[in-house]
């Protein structure tokens, strides 16, 4: 199980080395504009703010916040690996925004709205390429999802109920990205790829 799980682990992370040099590459341009397009064109203008507020529980404070709880639960020394590939994801994400050429969405696209606005405060990173929410979202939902398949006091049908929500927050999580405009698919996905990569291998030190 465990060499399955470095394979699968390192098999993605290597998925992710190729996606993010096709996305260098410009390969996606066409696909990351129509794919936008046709998310905010079939998504109601009445979600912006709903959205946007779901999209703050992927910021970086909330899910250190719910990863230190889930160590904390578990108590297991180890922890300070899954921390140490937390933190990894965030050096692979900022390595991504400055040297891989993608630019985010233009301002046009731009659907988040703020709860307090300060936009002399807003700062778009030049590139956008991976989306850190799309990451550390898959990061957080593998390893719940591994501690969940795992559990005995849960019956089978409390599993799928739990996996189904966490699947749900994915694919929610990932949509309000691009329908916000603030990142491409191609950056979610890229995101997405690293994520649950890091997570896997962090599910064999747990």
């Amino acid at each position: 199980m465990k060499l399955f799980l470095f394979s699968l682990g390192l098999g993605i992370l290597f998925l992710f080395v190729l996606f993010s040099y096709l996305v260098d590459k410009d390969i996606f341009k066409q696909f990351d504009f129509n794919t936008t397009v046709r998310v905010q064109d079939n998504i109601s203008r009445r979600f912006d703010e709903s959205l946007s507020i779901f999209s703050d529980i992927g910021n970086f404070e909330p899910m250190l916040i719910l990863l230190i709880v889930i160590l904390a639960i578990r108590k297991k020394l180890w922890g300070f690996i899954v921390f140490g590939l937390f933190g990894l994801f965030h050096i692979i994400e900022l390595y991504g925004k400055f040297f891989v050429d993608h630019l985010p969405p233009p301002e046009f696209m731009l659907r988040t709205k703020y709860l307090i606005d300060f936009p002399q405060f807003h700062v778009r990173s030049e590139f956008s390429y991976p989306s850190g929410h799309a990451g550390r979202a898959a990061f957080l939902t593998v390893l719940l999802g591994f501690f969940v398949i795992r559990s005995k006091k849960l019956t089978q049908v409390q599993k799928l109920i739990i996996i189904g929500i966490l699947v749900s927050y994915d694919v929610v999580m990932f949509t309000s990205r691009v329908y916000l405009g603030e990142h491409w698919t191609s950056d979610v996905i890229g995101g997405g790829l690293l994520g649950m990569s890091l997570g896997i291998l962090s599910m064999l030190v747990l």
